[in-house]
């Protein structure tokens, strides 16, 4: 890989949390490193010599930057840790540690005792984290303490030993941190009811316990308890700042594959996330060209066998968004909620992440397939007959029924072509009448292409409803051009689009590239619309309220009501403030003839 590809690599980063790798021109992995912000992290490296010559001896050999982008900067850290582990990569040296991340255990036992852990026993019992800090552990573990007392004896509270009386209470129970369940205070029942409140609290889930707290509180308050009242009200408060876990590690799910696609027109991107034993040890995207029009079920079942043989990968089960035939042998999971869902998520954002990094660094290299791309999109997405590859868009601007003015911008290939946008007073209208002005500046507009033999253009876009619509539309009947130029109107819910002849809008998605080209044109057509307007309502307030001040012309009284908002703020103007704005000698001439009028 020559630097001008690196260099684009770098270019196309996303500007969000991740982990990047650097590997050498033989494929070995020489970095693993997290960074909040992918693209200035990897950037950082190669605009400047560094202190250590091990670091400039790195940057010499990188010919490939890989990433993953994940959710938040925890995240970052927690999948570097794993990759470093899994990869041993050679300039990761201070990290070649066997460090591990503290856990939450609900420890799997009668009254189960909750704890902070370092080691996994695989007893059955709950694992939640792993957390960057044992400060959050405690954190954790004193809100909990908090808001439920449990035990933190170590007793085999088995029914026999409770009912036996071996064990007393001790100092918890007295000071109530502790409800005695040793001696038989408390239920199991009623111990496992706060166990299953927190384990819920720990997966993030707060609704069950905040309904409970609240329904205290509001009891508390009610029987003049305000003391307990506020306690529990303290308690609601730090449980609504309670981050939950990271989703990048869970040691319920092990060994299972999670692959995810995002495909457009001409191409599809596959993500594929490895877990083993709870952890993202690997991720890798590839792009599949389209040659005819295949499914994304299809392309993912081939993309599925190629990673699984390329990889050598053995799990019994895969995680995907749809259904997919891989034999009788793989379990295929297709997850609506919950933490495998998280990770399927996961894989999708990383698919997408690539797709925009492959289109950013073809919009740079090959402009010409990139609008090709966006214009073949467009002509499925509209249902158009053409490719869309000069579009036209109208906007009227009347602001308060005063100088009604319309605009007409042009986008050809996707892009503003500002060269061609036109402005239009509305001549044969009286007063705020929209559909009118409407017809008036699509007649006039098409009229001048046809008499000047201009070509017309493949898409015409009404910024109005039906309504709207209508109106251009009589103009293209006038000109015999209906049928000949394809016509939509937008609502002003912009994902609504409304055909001749078709009561029932079209809704795109409000994700798509062609929503996104239609969102600038009426974007551009306001903009351009709504500043004609001002300068029309400036000139007219000019002329309505100025007197006429020699050696003085109407551009230089515009500029000035521009800039001071209104004639009596000018008259109140200092020289100097006038001077700043239109210079020395055409200030004095303007502060002299207001001191003669006040004179």
């Amino acid at each position: 890989m020559n630097p001008t590809t690196l260099v684009l690599q770098i270019q196309t980063l996303p500007d969000g949390p991740g982990v990047y790798q650097y590997y050498d021109k033989e494929g070995k992995i020489l970095y693993v490193g997290k960074a909040k912000n992918l693209k200035k992290r990897v950037a950082s490296y190669f605009n400047k010599i560094h202190d250590t010559a091990k670091t400039n001896v790195l940057v010499k050999k990188i010919v490939t930057i890989r990433h993953i982008v994940v959710p938040t900067e925890t995240d970052a850290l927690l999948l570097e840790n794993n990759l470093i582990k899994t990869l041993q990569p050679r300039y990761n040296v201070l990290l070649r540690d066997d460090k591990t991340y503290p856990w939450i255990c609900i420890k799997k036992e009668p009254f189960s005792r909750i704890f902070a852990t370092r080691r996994m026993v695989k007893d059955g019992s709950e694992y939640f984290g792993p957390y960057t800090s044992f400060k959050t552990v405690s954190t954790i573990l004193e809100l909990i303490k908090e808001l439920y007392p449990l035990r933190t004896c170590n007793y085999d509270l088995s029914k026999s030993n409770i009912e036996s009386g071996k064990f007393k209470v001790c100092l918890e129970y007295h000071i109530g941190n502790c409800m005695g369940p040793c001696e038989g205070h408390e239920t199991l029942e009623n111990y496992q009811k706060q166990v299953d409140a927190i384990r819920e609290i720990l997966k993030g889930n707060f609704k069950e316990s905040m309904k409970d707290f609240k329904r205290v509180m509001t009891n508390l308050a009610a029987d003049m308890h305000f003391e307990e009242a506020q306690k529990i009200k303290e308690k609601i408060e730090v449980l609504e700042n309670y981050q939950s876990r990271s989703t990048i590690v869970n040691p319920k799910i092990t060994n299972i594959d999670v692959f995810s696609i995002v495909s457009d027109e001409t191409a599809a991107f596959v993500n594929f996330l490895q877990i083993s034993h709870g952890s993202i040890i690997r991720s890798h995207t590839m792009e599949i060209k389209k040659k005819l029009d295949e499914t994304d079920e299809e392309l993912l079942e081939l993309a599925i066998i190629e990673m699984r043989e390329r990889f050598q990968l053995l799990s019994r089960e895969v995680i995907v968004p749809f259904h997919v035939d891989l034999g009788e042998n793989i379990k295929i999971t297709i997850p609506q909620l919950g933490d495998k869902k998280q990770i399927l998520d996961l894989s999708i954002r990383n698919a997408k992440f690539y797709r925009i990094e492959q289109l950013k660094q073809l919009q740079i290299v090959d402009p010409e397939r990139h609008s090709k791309r966006i214009m073949a999109q467009m002509q499925k997405d509209l249902r158009l007959p053409v490719e869309p590859r000069h579009i036209e868009c109208f906007d009227n601007s009347n602001i308060q029924g005063t100088n009604p003015v319309a605009a007409c911008v042009v986008f050809k290939d996707g892009k503003p072509s500002k060269k061609d946008y036109r402005h239009f007073n509305i001549k044969t209208v009286e007063g705020p009448d929209d559909f009118a002005s409407m017809t008036e500046v699509v007649y006039r507009r098409y009229k001048r292409l046809l008499d000047e033999n201009e070509p017309l253009p493949n898409l015409i876009i009404i910024d109005g409803g039906k309504g709207q619509l209508s109106a251009a539309l009589k103009s293209l009947d006038e000109l015999d051009l209906r049928g000949k130029i394809a016509i939509i109107g937008i609502a002003k819910r912009l994902e609504e689009l409304f055909y001749p002849g078709d009561s029932i809008p079209l809704y795109l998605d409000k994700k798509s590239e062609t929503l996104k080209v239609i969102q600038q044109l009426r974007n551009e057509a306001h903009r351009f619309g709504i500043t004609h307007h001002r300068d029309q309502r400036s000139k007219a307030a000019l002329n309505s309220s100025i007197e006429s001040i020699p050696g003085i012309g109407e551009k230089t009284m515009l500029t000035l009501i521009q800039h001071f908002k209104s004639v009596k703020r000018l008259k109140l103007a200092s020289e100097k403030e006038i001077s700043d704005v239109i210079g020395i000698s055409k200030a004095k001439k303007i502060t002299e003839f207001y001191k003669a009028i006040k004179e």
